[in-house]
Formats: structure tokens, sequence, C-alpha cells
């Protein structure tokens, strides 16, 4: 299952993540078990430090590197134009890469504008085919989208039955950006986990709360790639393509969005917290 973008490319409509994976192993193991259950869209960011071991996965696998989509993303530290162009070509050597097919502004802080320019010129010169934001809420995208050259392809976000961005999808939609969830399963939110809701389409479809709560978003457009470290689960998630929810059932769920989630990138001092702690360069 594809989803076109609007810069022609097409991006698996669901994919493995590895936030907060350990690079002890961790990552490439699990990468690995992604890709042998048919997983081929793996996220991962220069922030997360294990871009080495998605790398070595990839190679690994046996997979073919065309059929694979890989994302990354830019820290806050190389938002200078020079800088980033240098934080580019530093992934795609610790992912043992030629091209990366998505790469992201991982916050919107800093010199949001200059790093944006880095990205396109990486893109024209063939190392990476979609470029993207991350984090973009309705304030940060009316601030630096309208400065760029080219419309983002991506806006990557908390996005959960909880927290469905309305708001901001209504503004990226004149323009086809496509939003990715982040934390697509609430970050181990037990109380959506256990919504009496989803438990009830869980008990209806014989499927797992994950499936239910995967599976909305899927139908709702949303590009999603939930994390885990457990082989069942990994398998558990991809597996939400046998059945559909209802009209009816999607308007229910629509309807337990809170509005706001557990992150809040306008907050004061967000950005300055992130760099604080966050050092992509310490073992430089």
């Amino acid at each position: 299952m594809n989803i076109k973008l609007n810069d022609g490319n097409e991006i698996p409509a669901i994919g493995f993540g590895v936030f907060q994976i350990p690079n002890d192993g961790s990552t490439k193991k699990a990468v690995l078990e992604a890709l042998k259950l048919g997983y081929r869209h793996i996220d991962t960011a220069v922030a997360y430090f294990n871009e080495e071991e998605v790398g070595q996965a990839i190679k690994e696998s046996g997979v073919p590197r065309e059929e694979i989509w890989i994302t990354s993303k830019l820290w806050l530290q190389d938002y200078a134009y020079d800088d980033a162009l240098k934080a580019i070509d530093l992934s795609l050597k610790k992912l043992g890469l030629q091209y990366l097919d998505l790469y992201l502004l991982h916050q919107p802080y800093g010199d949001v504008p200059a790093a944006w320019q880095a990205l396109e010129t990486a893109k024209k010169a063939g190392k990476i085919r979609s470029i993207g934001v991350s984090n973009f809420t309705p304030k940060s995208w009316k601030k630096f989208v309208p400065q760029f050259e080219t419309i983002p392809a991506i806006d990557q976000v908390e996005f959960n039955p909880y927290f469905q961005q309305k708001e901001l999808r209504e503004i990226l939609a004149p323009e086809d950006v496509k939003i990715e969830a982040w934390a697509p399963l609430g970050q181990g939110n037990q109380e959506l986990i256990n919504d009496p809701l989803i438990d009830q389409l869980a008990n209806k479809y014989d499927k797992d709360a994950g499936q239910i709560i995967l599976r909305f978003e899927h139908q709702e457009g949303i590009i999603i790639f939930p994390k885990s470290v457990h082989p069942a689960r990994i398998k558990s998630n991809l597996d939400i393509f046998d059945f559909s929810l209802t009209e009816e059932e999607m308007q229910a769920i629509r309807a337990l969005d809170r509005g706001h989630g557990q992150h809040d990138p306008d907050a004061p001092g967000v950005g300055e917290m992130l760099l604080a702690n966050f050092d992509v360069h310490a073992n430089d």
C-alpha cells in the first residue's frame, strides 16, 4: 500500500520507526525483523543515534535498496546551510547509502529557512528524493513555509485518535501535504489502548487495540510507522489490511479527538531544551 506525495514519489503507507531503540544491536535486530516480515519503510533520525545500525540491517537484509523507503532527519545543531549539507552527507555515510528517500527538518526552531534551502540543494543533487518537515504546528507552518521555495511533501507530527491534528490538516490539504504520525499508538498511552470504543471494535474484528488504531489512521490517509522491538508486535502492527472500519465507526473514533497531544512544539523554551539534551556531535 503506497501513498502518492505532492512531488510525485510514492511512500509506503506503513513503516517501522526506530525512535528510542538503542544502538547496542537492538536497532539492527529490530529492523532486520521488520524487513523480514515485509516492512519496506524505515524511519530514523540523526538524533536517534542509530542510523548506522539501520544501515547495517538494510545491507544484511538482502532486500534490494530500491525496494526500501528510508527516512532520516536533520537535527537543530546543523540548521546553518553549510552545516546542514555536511549533516546530510554524514547521514548517508552512516547509513551506507547513495541517497535517502525522505529527509526532514526534525524541529521548527533556529534557522529553519537556511536548513530547508540545504535540503532543496541536496534534493537537486540527487541525494534526497523527497523533503519535508517534522513537528510543524499550524503556527510554525505559517511562519516558515511561506519563506520556502518548494512546499514540503510531509509534515511528521504527533497523531493518534486522541490528537487528530484537525487544524493542521486543513492547512496542509490545499497543497496535498501528507501527515506522518509519530506516536501513532499514543506512545504507550494506556487510556487510549484501553478506550472502550477501541476495545469494542477490537472484539468485533478480532483484532487488538493497536491494530484498530492503526487501521483508523490508515483509512484517514495518515502515513504510520509504529515502533516495537518485539517480533510478535512488529508482525501484528503490519496486519491491518484484511479489514475495514465502517464510516460510522470512523466517525465514532474521530469523536475521540481531544485537540491536543502530549508534546506542544509551540511551548516556550522547547527548542532550547532539545538543543541542551541532544548533542548529535558529542562523539565527533
